[in-house]
């Protein structure tokens, strides 16, 4: 085994190769250069590593020293992680700004928590309680939102005594609980470091069972997601990916929101950050950064950092998992972290895959999304807790056949299909109606009932169904004309039209129509295609001009029925009730 320290003998971009480093491991934390640029081992031969650099490496060059840290790359989990935004590798981006100014200097390092500040402590269990890993030893209010929970660390065997509690306000250095093990006595600090390639542990996972709800209502009514479950969102630009994750961030009933800006333009990112910090969370009526945790790693970062980014962000969001919440990641998007998959690879000459991508690309998506699921959290109490993951895919050109799209559809379960042709259409959200799926249905149909309404899903079949017959429909007018029609066909254009237009379209600039209710989503749709069951009653008639039913002053208050307040359902029950004598008195 040579003696000599590491160094430097070729930079290839974000790819440094080291030699001397024997006692390296693969995935370990190295220091590259003489500025110390944060590094990590992807590739072990010989005595040789190759490192991935996640920070610029112009003017590091051959000769330069090696430093091993001996720690693999782990996120700092405590107190303090709502509200912050952090780069790819949980640096704040405040604290980066401070040292370095607008433009980030390289080989700066600065903590994930803020070490100095105190947070109030208040003991869940007593001196010579046993606990396990897992077990909650106490709270912290880390905003008006979300109450902390410091947990046993995952990393004690078997049972444990407590020994010693604190209370009163602390630092996340400082010890707050002294632990008796099979061991040895083990302290407990309000913070710990986790390893973000790994998952965090749980007692298992569970069957999602209820819904996500976004209020939107193209999402909640047709296409659900489970809280615990994982989707994406595909479309070409322009399309509207990151405004509907956007949205989705604002408006979801997820308690805690981890956005991952990976690889997208500064500009959108900028948005992001400038708008958080002043929305209102509709379901708690507090500042949304209350509850948002924000990784940024623009298009002009390190290409290297893209894939940190990602396993930070979601690491993290395991974390607030495990303590009992309902977790809403938003990674924006993976077919930019796919191509620093891509750059990575075709520098160390592996053997490409389809498209140029590596040949574990696959495998990689598929683990990232896995890490989504509703679990019974590690420890006793029956806590449980679920992480929701919903992906943005940019596929070159709108090509759902390349790789990237092919593999997230593979492992995801819905599927939330942008059309641009819909956007220029201004049609808010662009989801494509006959292109998008959820596999979820089933899940949260028991939900939905009991919670809802009884009917619920038939009223949805039969709005999906008329979306369907209206497509094929079209063809025929584009073809012969809309005089070539029935009576029964024309009926069916003019219910899919009014929930094309009253339904799914969205106006997110009026916050009444941006977000909305599963209660007022169904008296919506029910109205809407209760003038389609009445308007059945008269296909049976022989002289009859459509035009009467075209011409009902109800179809106009079908185009105002989102002004109907949510509670109102009286007000929905009236729309319905003449529908009934209008068609009635023709």
């Amino acid at each position: 085994m040579s003696t000599k320290d590491p160094i430097i003998v070729r930079v290839a971009g974000p790819l440094v190769v080291a030699e001397n480093m024997e006692k390296a491991q693969m995935y370990e934390v190295v220091r590259v250069g003489d500025e110390g640029l944060v590094g990590e081992v992807i590739e072990l031969e010989a005595g040789e590593a190759s490192i991935q650099v996640y920070e610029e490496t112009a003017g590091v060059g051959p000769g330069e020293p090696v430093k091993l840290t001996g720690q693999t790359l782990s996120v700092e989990l405590g107190p303090g992680l709502l509200e912050s935004i952090y780069d790819g590798v949980q640096r704040p981006l405040s604290i980066l700004e401070e040292k370095s100014g607008h433009f980030l200097a390289r080989g700066i390092d600065a903590p994930g928590l803020d070490q100095t500040k105190k947070w109030e402590f208040v003991p869940s269990v007593s001196k010579g309680d046993k606990v396990v890993a897992g077990d909650v030893l106490g709270t912290v209010q880390e905003t008006s939102l979300i109450m902390h929970k410091v947990m046993v660390p995952a990393s004690i065997k078997g049972e444990a005594m407590v020994e010693k509690i604190e209370s009163g306000h602390f630092n996340v250095t400082q010890n707050i609980a002294m632990l008796k093990t099979a061991k040895g006595s083990e302290s407990v600090q309000m913070r710990h470091y986790w390893p973000i390639r790994n998952a965090r542990k749980t007692n298992g996972k569970l069957i999602p069972s209820e819904p996500l709800k976004t209020g939107c209502r193209s999402i909640d009514m047709f296409f659900p997601l489970a809280k615990g479950g994982a989707a994406c969102i595909p479309g070409p630009f322009g399309s509207g990916k990151t405004v509907t994750q956007q949205s989705l961030a604002k408006y979801c009933d997820a308690e805690v929101i981890v956005y991952i800006g990976c690889g997208e333009r500064g500009n959108e990112m900028t948005e992001v950050l400038e708008e958080f910090p002043h929305l209102i969370d509709p379901n708690t009526g507090e500042p949304l950064m209350k509850r948002t945790i924000m990784v940024a790693n623009t298009s002009n970062m390190p290409v290297a950092a893209r894939e940190a980014s990602v396993y930070t962000g979601i690491t993290i969001a395991e974390y607030y998992r495990d303590m009992g919440y309902h977790v809403a990641l938003m990674a924006d998007s993976t077919s930019r972290w796919a191509e620093a998959m891509r750059e990575m690879s075709g520098r160390l000459e592996e053997m490409p895959g389809e498209e140029g991508y590596p040949a574990y690309l696959g495998s990689k998506t598929a683990e990232f999304y896995e890490r989504a699921g509703a679990v019974d959290c590690l420890g006793g109490g029956g806590r449980t807790g679920s992480l929701t993951v919903i992906g943005a895919v940019s596929p070159p050109g709108g090509d759902l056949s390349e790789p990237v799209s092919q593999n997230t559809l593979r492992v995801t379960k819905v599927y939330w299909g942008l059309d641009s042709k819909l956007s220029y259409q201004r049609h808010f959200p662009a989801i494509n109606w006959l292109k998008s799926y959820s596999l979820y249905q089933s899940n949260v149909e028991k939900y939905m009932k009991d919670n809802v309404a009884a009917d619920y899903w038939e009223v949805r079949e039969v709005a999906m169904t008329l979306l369907q017959e209206e497509a094929k429909l079209e063809e025929i007018v584009r073809l012969v004309g809309p005089e070539a029609l029935s009576t029964r066909e024309k009926l069916v254009l003019l219910v899919s039209k009014s929930i094309r237009e009253d339904y799914l379209y969205q106006d997110s600039f009026d916050p009444e129509d941006a977000y909305i209710i599963p209660e007022k989503q169904y008296q919506m749709i029910k109205t809407i295609v209760s003038l389609y069951e009445e308007g059945k009653r008269l296909l049976d008639r022989e002289e009859f001009d459509f035009a009467q039913v075209e011409a009902l002053p109800v179809i106009n208050k079908l185009a105002k029925i989102k002004e109907i307040a949510a509670d109102d359902v009286a007000g929905f029950e009236t729309v319905r009730k003449d529908i009934v004598k209008q068609i009635g008195a023709l």
